[in-house]
């Protein structure tokens, strides 16, 4: 049976979440000082980038939740014990210049465009809905979604099968029917291919390495792989 419809991941597959979250937090280091654990600037940020690794990780094996990782986060990149209103706080200066920085990426509206009317859509992703659909709203492509299923709310993260089932559910269709994409190798795609799924590697910072997965380096050679096309990596079985 062919593909039916695409569920999609948010943060760094249509998101430019990596980018928003440097800018931002480049800005708010400016306002507020480097910690002095860091002697650059870009030390700083390395150390945010893999801390906030660390902590979205711990909210996906259900040690901690949205705003505990938040502010566990904001504790361990300076280095010193806080309430949770004063890691609210500091976070909250940060949040104002990563909002500031949202965009999606080029390819996206595009893409979209041209899978409508052959796909339906929807998103699975391991942060909140009321996060994820705020988020979706100020960048203009809530509406392009029909359902949203997201981890914190229902108690299942990706990788595990359950997360990718629910999201079928949510669309009413077999996971043979659903291709997922997303920009993670295994959380992502080999998730999405454990649960019966067709999971898309959306490899957009040229990875590779991965010959078991399906693999595509832009959205735009998405709407060829969905119909057959395999140039793009994808197994002669692919349908």
């Amino acid at each position: 049976m062919p593909i039916r419809a695409v569920l999609w991941d948010i943060d760094d597959t249509i998101f430019d979440y990596a980018g928003a979250d440097h800018t931002g937090m480049r800005l708010h280091l400016e306002t507020v000082g480097l910690p002095v654990a860091y002697v650059t600037v870009d030390e700083a940020l390395a150390a945010w980038k893999a801390i906030t690794a660390v902590h979205w990780a711990r909210v996906a094996a259900g040690e901690t939740d949205f705003l505990g990782q938040r502010r566990d986060r904001v504790r361990e990149f300076l280095g010193r014990p806080m309430t949770d209103a004063e890691a609210d706080d500091w976070f909250a200066g940060h949040l104002v210049h990563f909002e500031a920085a949202w965009a999606l990426f080029p390819d996206v509206l595009p893409v979209l465009d041209r899978l409508v009317p052959t796909y339906r859509h929807a998103i699975l992703s391991n942060s909140s809905s009321h996060n994820q659909h705020r988020k979706l709203t100020a960048l203009g492509v809530r509406d392009r979604f029909e359902a949203m299923v997201c981890a914190v709310e229902l108690g299942i993260s990706k990788p595990e099968a359950g997360a990718f089932h629910a999201a079928c559910e949510a669309l009413a269709l077999e996971p043979h029917e659903v291709a997922y994409v997303g920009d993670e190798p295994d959380i992502d795609a080999s998730g999405a291919v454990a649960a019966g799924l067709t999971g898309i590697w959306l490899d957009r910072r040229g990875r590779g390495g991965r010959s078991d997965l399906v693999r595509i380096t832009g959205l735009d050679q998405l709407p060829g792989l969905l119909a057959g096309d395999t140039r793009f990596g994808a197994p002669d079985t692919f349908r």
